[in-house]
């Protein structure tokens, strides 16, 4: 007799599960039978893009994962890297795409517990979240739905969990109506020598269940993170899961705990696919099998399948195999959190996954073949058409400087993002020295000492459409520049590679070229990938998203003291470090004045971006600059009024070379720029000039007034007004 919501297993319901004809065959083949229902939703979550990587694994190997101070790199729950004192961050970056479109408030914030547990499974304690959001046209009504319940998604969760979200980045554009980007990022401190690892180990050691009851939600959210939407996709709400901060909270501190004992064995967090892929990665990285009684797992709800059991996505769980000898010790600890434990299997030396549910056996598998006969493809590729250089003479300024500026800064890439960092906490626990707006990296001190750490997230998704190698580079060497205009060496990254459907050769030509820039870029910059997470199919009704691979950086402060922002202080000189030709191609400037999105992205020299910011961070530790901003989007002129205006004093600027159109100069987004504020311009002219260096002194702050060279003259408050009204205005209209 057929089970309540089970159907017969064949081909059709294979196809259904996101299994392809060639793949329901590899499974037939390694089981010898036709499977159970539930062996087919293991095989069928296991196999997705989501938890395989079947699409990308071949060109993920291309990324530099190695340098002295990497202690874990990809393959484990996130990246470890020695940050001195006997101490390591911890940290990762992951998508929630799908879900915070379907579900934007639960989405968001299920991304955010997510990416908190991957990094306190491995024994640190969470210090900081960042995040990296996209959405569609403002002008899109469903847009600011959005928006609203991805913000309060983000700071319900994290405000309520007690760890600051210190940084973050959003755009807008039309291509991601219908696909909203989530990408989330937590960095831990653990104590390098109590780093937690998933490899089960010790044949009859316990395998046990922590944290929150399963329910039904998020049943096959894994498979459908793994394919497009179409214009059901409101249907697809029951796959995402709900939080509960709360229960985090509780979860981190129990395990924390736990973790200062000699208990624990091995530990995962039941992310995607749930108790399927925690168990199944657990005891395939260990080489032994494992036996699951699903009876005994802590339920929500009644009558639950084995099928539902397996797959659930609920939240604030976790799987670990204890040393027998310490179960009860542990049972105490979780209990006293007022968390769910329980014995739910053991490991064995079958080599295969058995689940038990109401005495039958619905599962029998063998791990070996799930994982080394997963699916890996190599799919064909098109090379996206290289664009044309603009020649920013050919391109009227209509505007003229101050117009242009006026535009910029109140548009809704450029404006003040005030209203989404004002509902999160960003100073929860006092350790955080740089807040969002504060600087171009976040900075949060370590405590009981004087080392901190720098943070970023970045990528401009414009440039990735245009040239997706040039994009992928640019992307790293963004994340790079950031953390070095507060002072601090960049040490490596996590990425978030979000893209349209693998099975069309023009966006996976986009993934291999953005993967081959990233490379060059971490190589060049001694910048390693230590973890990072895949989203494809980020489509909807067969409209791709712009490529964007997100990068999410991390560096160390050895003194937080000497960390500078990009307030403007009175009376300093500023210089401009760095070239510029006034590239305009796929600018900002073009796009929001002159109406075009077309040209090539500005070229990205990676021995000039090393030299540049080698020179400038020498500058800041030794106390010369007083205030530093990198140059990317709206160009020299933005980042003047950005500084103005975080200063709260104006500018005095100086003519611009005349080579250069005047619009081109102050607009162009050459990259490899900074610029910094100094007492005294002439020595570190000298200095660079020495080193090889380009620099101008462009400007004198003071007063209240950024007065341009055109003669345009614009106060610092008007400037102000105009930056900060664009979401206020957009969410209470």
């Amino acid at each position: 007799m057929t089970k309540p919501l089970e159907r017969d297993v064949n081909q059709q319901l294979a196809s259904e599960f996101g299994l392809s004809a060639e793949e329901y065959a590899r499974v037939l083949a390694i089981m010898g039978r036709t499977p159970s229902f539930t062996e087919l939703g293991v095989f069928s979550v296991m196999w997705s893009e989501h938890c395989s990587y079947k699409s990308s694994r071949v060109w993920l190997k291309q990324l530099p994962t190695k340098q002295p101070w990497v202690i874990h790199g990809p393959g484990e729950n996130a990246g470890v890297v020695d940050i001195g004192d006997g101490l390591a961050a911890i940290f990762k970056m992951e998508s929630h795409n799908h879900p915070s479109f379907i579900e934007p408030y639960q989405g968001a914030a299920t991304g955010v517990g997510g990416i908190l547990r991957d990094v306190f499974t491995m024994g640190a304690r969470p210090i900081a979240n960042l995040n990296a959001l996209r959405f569609g046209n403002p002008n899109n009504p469903v847009t600011k739905r959005v928006v609203d319940g991805v913000v309060r998604g983000i700071g319900g969760y994290g405000n309520c969990v007690g760890v600051p979200t210190v940084g973050g980045e959003i755009n807008f554009h039309p291509a991601y109506d219908g696909n909203p980007l989530v990408n989330a990022m937590t960095v831990g401190i653990a104590r390098k020598d109590k780093i937690f690892l998933s490899a089960a180990a010790g044949i009859g050691n316990p395998v046990v269940y922590v944290g929150s009851k399963t329910g039904r939600d998020g049943i096959h959210g894994a498979t459908m993170a793994s394919t497009g939407f179409a214009a059901d996709s409101e249907e697809k709400r029951p796959t995402v899961q709900v939080g509960d901060p709360f229960t985090e909270k509780l979860l981190i501190e129990a395990c924390l705990e736990l973790m200062a004992t000699d208990a624990i064995v091995a530990i995962q967090d039941m992310g995607a696919a749930g108790l399927t892929s925690s168990s199944v990665e657990m005891a395939g990285k260990g080489g032994v099998g494992i036996a699951l009684n699903l009876d005994n797992v802590p339920a929500r709800e009644t009558g639950m399948s084995a099928y539902e059991f397996m797959l659930s996505e609920s939240q604030e769980r976790m799987l670990m195999v204890l040393r027998p000898d310490r179960q009860e010790m542990a049972r105490g600890i979780f209990e006293k959190w007022d968390l769910d434990f329980a014995v739910i299997g053991e490991l064995t030396d079958t080599g295969r996954l058995t689940v038990m549910h109401n005495g039958t056996l619905e599962a029998d598998i063998p791990l070996a073949p799930l994982n080394d006969q997963a699916p890996l493809y190599t799919r064909p590729t098109i090379d996206t058409p290289k664009r044309e250089k603009l020649n920013p003479a050919r391109i009227e300024d209509r505007m003229g400087l101050t117009g242009a500026l006026k535009v910029l800064v109140a548009c809704p890439d450029l404006c003040s993002r005030a209203w989404v960092w004002d509902q999160y906490d960003s100073t929860v626990g006092g350790m955080t020295v740089k807040r969002p707006g504060a600087a171009d990296a976040a900075v949060v001190k370590l405590e009981g000492l004087a080392r901190g750490l720098a943070l970023t997230t970045d990528c401009t998704p414009r440039y990735c459409l245009a040239d997706p190698e040039l994009g992928g580079a640019q992307a790293v060497v963004e994340a790079w520049r950031n953390l070095t205009a507060v002072g601090a060496r960049p040490l490596a990254i996590t990425d978030n590679m979000n893209f349209g459907n693998p099975e069309k050769p023009e966006i996976m030509g986009q993934f291999a070229a953005a993967i081959r820039g990233m490379a060059a870029a971490c190589e060049a910059l001694a910048f390693p990938v230590v973890s990072g997470n895949v989203s494809l199919y980020n489509e909807t009704e067969g409209r791709a998203i712009l490529p964007t691979p997100a990068i999410g950086g991390l560096g160390v402060l050895d003194d937080v003291t000497k960390a500078v922002g990009l307030a403007l202080p009175p009376w300093l000189d500023l210089v401009l470090i760095g070239s510029t030709q006034g590239w305009l191609g796929q600018s900002l400037w073009l796009r929001e004045i002159a109406g075009r999105e077309d040209g090539s992205p500005p070229p990205v020299d990676l021995a000039v971006e090393r030299a540049n910011g080698d020179f400038v961070r020498t500058r800041i530790l030794d106390g010369t600059i007083r205030a530093c901003h990198d140059v990317s989007d709206g160009g020299v002129l933005v980042a003047i009024a950005e500084m103005a205006m975080a200063g709260g004093v104006g500018v005095r600027l100086s003519t611009h070379p005349r080579d250069v159109p005047g619009h081109a100069f102050w607009f162009g987004e050459d990259q490899a720029r900074y610029l910094i504020a100094v007492p005294d311009s002439a020595s570190v002219l000298r200095a660079a000039e020495t080193a090889g260096i380009p620099a101008t002194r462009i400007g004198t702050s003071g007063g209240k007034d950024l007065t341009l060279p055109d003669g345009g003259t614009i106060s610092v408050d008007e400037l102000r007004a105009l930056h900060e009204r664009f979401f206020p205005a957009w969410m209470d209209g």
